[in-house]
Formats: structure tokens, C-alpha cells, sequence
């Protein structure tokens, strides 16, 4: 076996600009880590494939399959898992990567229990020694631990990447990557099961993982009323407001702006912490930003371990002073 497969996953209903769910060029770049760019290629699935596989193409810098059937638009787990089991039969690849995202989550055990192997999903990090198999680290008790895996074996390996936890790939300067079709043998009677809406974890959710410059708050607000003065530095950015859970708990903010275990998965350019103590649970969702900035009056809070610049003092104090500066500078 040879060669690298990545499942690229599409948002239903956008745009064909904007129609390539984010974590699927995450997925992309991890898929990137494991071999040459090249050696890498792209599988788009769908009933009309051509924009998403053009899309893919710009970025890629291997080959583009157009996995194309009538019966894989809109998605059933049925034609997912017997499509791409005959394209890896086809194709033989050693891994197979996938964003690690809820519809992945339905049908990627399945095709791995087909080849006899497992899935390690949730990937957050690849580490590759000369002459022997990467290192694939996922997190174990929300965060707390982390598990390294080996592959072993004959068989492909699959593996599901965490959202943030790799940077996004970009499109390479080279001309677009080559795009066939592959047209998988499946009928109407193998599909046995029809999908409800796509899940939202609440009306009208702000896709904070799309955000490139975040400012979120924690407890040190003190009281709802303040919450404008973090408000006000988030504007100052063009950043998207978030906070910690206790703030979403509080109704202070609605829920669809935490960030962490139990809310969004962030990895923004530049991710402001404004007195947030840096509980596990909030750090395993923001930790792969590529600059954090930390206020807290507390200066062993746990938020300085993963910060890449730390502010001890009070953020009523500080935030307005970073607001002020932020104005002066645009002026």
C-alpha cells in the first residue's frame, strides 16, 4: 500500500466559495504531515461534486477524486460507508484521514471495522521518526491525559482530526491538482436510513471556529453589566466575543459563544483571554490558538501554562487600557 486518502466534507447549502467545511483543509494539513503534499489526495463525495472538487484542487497539491452517485446527495451513512470502502479497496492507501466532525463520526468506525481496523479519532497532533510509523496523540478525560497510538498492522489507518488542531492548508503556488471521478457501485436498496437536519447545538450559532481574532471572558467580569467593556475591545479587533462556560451558565452570553469541552473548538490568530482562570475544560478548546494573550489578577492561574503573553492584573483595569491603545492605533 501506498499513498495518503483525506476526506474533504462539505457544508450543506453554501455558497460554492464558501461550501468547504473549514476543518476539512485541517484535515488536509494533517493529511500533509504524513507524507509528501503530493502523495496526498483528496476525496470529494457528493451527487454534483464538480465546484467542491475545483475548489479542493486550488489547495491541493496531489490528486482530487470526485466520489460521484446520485445516491450520496444529501448524505446517508449507507452510501458513505459502502463509497468510500470501494474507493480504498481501489486505492489501497496506508491512511486514510478524515475531519473529525459528527457526520464523520457516524460512518468512519464502520468502514474501518470493514478493513478489520480502528479508528483513532479526535487526532490532535502527528509526530513522524525516520523509519517508523507516526505517532498519533489524542486526548484522554477531557484533556487531562494524552494518548499516543501507533498503527500496527497491514491494513489502511484511519484517523479523524480534532477541529484547531492543525493550522489550516492554503493554497500552494502551483497550478490546480489533477481531478478524476470515481463511480461507486450503489443502489437505492442499501440505504436503509434518511438523515434528519444537520445538528446545531443551538439556533442561530455563531461559528466562532471561522473567527481569526477571538476576545472571550471568564468570571473576572464580575457581573453582567461589565460584560460591554470586554464588548467594547472585541469590536476595537474585529474580533468575535466568547467566553467561558460559567459566563454561558450565568445567561450572561448565549450559549452558542462558549468556547471549550462542552462549546466551540477555536484555534483563532490571536485568541484574548480576559479573566479566565484556564480550567481543563476551557483549555482544551482554545489551546491550539496560534497567539494567546491571558489577563488574570491571579498570576499561578492555570491560563499562563499555555499563554504566549500574560497580563497579571485586573482586566477592569486592563481591557479598557487595551481598547484605548487599539483606537490610537487605528487612528
Amino acid at each position: 500500500m501506498s499513498g495518503i486518502l483525506v476526506v474533504i466534507e462539505q457544508r450543506p447549502g453554501k455558497p460554492a466559495n464558501a461550501q468547504i467545511a473549514r476543518i476539512s483543509w485541517e484535515a488536509l494539513a494533517a493529511a500533509e504531515r504524513l507524507g509528501p503534499p503530493a502523495s496526498v489526495t483528496a476525496v470529494v463525495l457528493g451527487a454534483n461534486t464538480e465546484s467542491a472538487a475545483s475548489e479542493v484542487a486550488a489547495r491541493a497539491q496531489g490528486e482530487v477524486i470526485r466520489v460521484e452517485h446520485p445516491l450520496l446527495a444529501p448524505y446517508a451513512a449507507e452510501a458513505f460507508i459502502a463509497s468510500l470502502h470501494q474507493l480504498i479497496q481501489s486505492e489501497a492507501p496506508t491512511y486514510v484521514v478524515l475531519p473529525h466532525t459528527y457526520q464523520v463520526r457516524d460512518y468512519a468506525p464502520a468502514i474501518a471495522a470493514r478493513f478489520g481496523q480502528v479508528l483513532i479519532g479526535d487526532v490532535t497532533a502527528i509526530t513522524s521518526a525516520e523509519n517508523q510509523p507516526p505517532i498519533f496523540t489524542r486526548q484522554l478525560m477531557q484533556g487531562r491525559l494524552n494518548g499516543n497510538y501507533r498503527p500496527t498492522g497491514s491494513g489502511p489507518c484511519f484517523v479523524s482530526v480534532q477541529a484547531g488542531a492543525f493550522p489550516a492548508v492554503t493554497a500552494p503556488d502551483a497550478t490546480q491538482a489533477a481531478i478524476s471521478t470515481f463511480t461507486p457501485a450503489i443502489d437505492a436498496a442499501q440505504i436503509r436510513t434518511r438523515p434528519g437536519a444537520p445538528f446545531r447545538a443551538a439556533a442561530q450559532a455563531v461559528d466562532l471556529s471561522a473567527a481569526q481574532i477571538i476576545v472571550s471572558v471568564g468570571r473576572g467580569i464580575r457581573a453582567e453589566e461589565n460584560i460591554p467593556i470586554v464588548q467594547e475591545l472585541a469590536t476595537a479587533l474585529g474580533a468575535e466575543l466568547a467566553a467561558s462556560r460559567p459566563i454561558c451558565d450565568s445567561g450572561w452570553l448565549p450559549l452558542d459563544r462558549q468556547v471549550g469541552s462542552s462549546g466551540q473548538t477555536v484555534a483563532p490568530k490571536l485568541y484574548i483571554a480576559a479573566g479566565i482562570s484556564g480550567a481543563i475544560q476551557h483549555l482544551v478548546g482554545m489551546k491550539a490558538s496560534q497567539c494567546i494573550v491571558a489577563i488574570n489578577r491571579d498570576p499561578s492561574a492555570p491560563i499562563f501554562e499555555v499563554a504566549d503573553y500574560g497580563i497579571v492584573g485586573d482586566l477592569m483595569e486592563v481591557v479598557p487600557a487595551l481598547t484605548e491603545a487599539v483606537k490610537a492605533a487605528k487612528q
